[in-house]
């Protein structure tokens, strides 16, 4: 489609494409309650959705008084890990929305993740999305900053050959919009009501361009993109 108004998408990962985020934090309370900070997977939604939990080291630490160092780092993702592949589902649309994307830009679509690569792509292979994200899978953990700075998002860029500014973001959380509007990105806030996902009124506030509460339906508004702004 020459008259596309993007060049490139590229997609977070959790709670844009899968439903991780209660699996995750599910496992992630459960193991800081054995630290000794009883908290419920509720709270940690809040706290933690949208970071890496190995950036909240000294959160964690201050509210355990334990040390956590590699060792458990490598069991929580152990366990996550065991936890998705046992559960994970797609954010319900995103499969046609990354494959009709995927056919209308010759396949210049990327995943723009804060979290680590092997759990990206454990949660692609789940789905059944491995195919469309092929050798374009980036991890912010494997570069000098991670979200919310805008390093993952370049970097993708770059390696699709596409200006930052061509390229459309699909996020779901203020840490990972802050990323997409610094990169120089048009950033799509989804944003249903189910928790895990921060609120419309939040992701404007850091830039988004647009907010949408339907996987299913991002193929016609990126399409459309130009005529909603003109």
């Amino acid at each position: 489609m020459t008259d596309f108004p993007f060049d490139a998408v590229l997609f977070d990962c959790d709670g844009v494409l899968v439903d991780s985020e209660p699996i995750t934090n599910r496992v992630l309370a459960r193991m800081l309650g054995e630290l000794g900070w009883p908290v419920t997977a509720e709270e940690c939604m809040r706290i933690f959705t949208g970071k890496a939990v190995r950036d909240e080291i000294a959160l964690i630490e201050t509210r355990t008084g334990a040390r956590v160092g590699e060792d458990w780092m490598k069991r929580f993702r152990q366990r996550r890990n065991e936890a998705l592949d046992r559960e994970l589902v797609e954010i319900a649309g995103a499969s046609g929305a990354v494959r009709a994307l995927h056919d209308v830009l010759d396949g210049r679509v990327a995943v723009a993740s804060g979290a680590d690569k092997r759990k990206v792509e454990l949660q692609l292979a789940k789905v059944g999305l491995t195919d469309c994200f092929a050798g374009r899978i980036f991890s912010g953990q494997d570069l000098p900053h991670s979200k919310p700075f805008p390093d993952v998002y370049l970097a993708a860029a770059l390696a699709l050959g596409v200006a930052p500014s061509r390229c459309a973001v699909v996020e779901d959380t203020i840490t990972g919009a802050t990323a997409g509007v610094a990169a120089g990105a048009t950033v799509f806030g989804y944003s249903p009501s189910d928790t895990g996902h921060s609120s419309a009124d939040a992701l404007r506030a850091v830039g988004v361009a647009h907010i949408f509460t339907n996987m299913a339906d991002l193929p016609k508004l990126l399409a459309e993109w130009r005529s909603t702004v003109a």
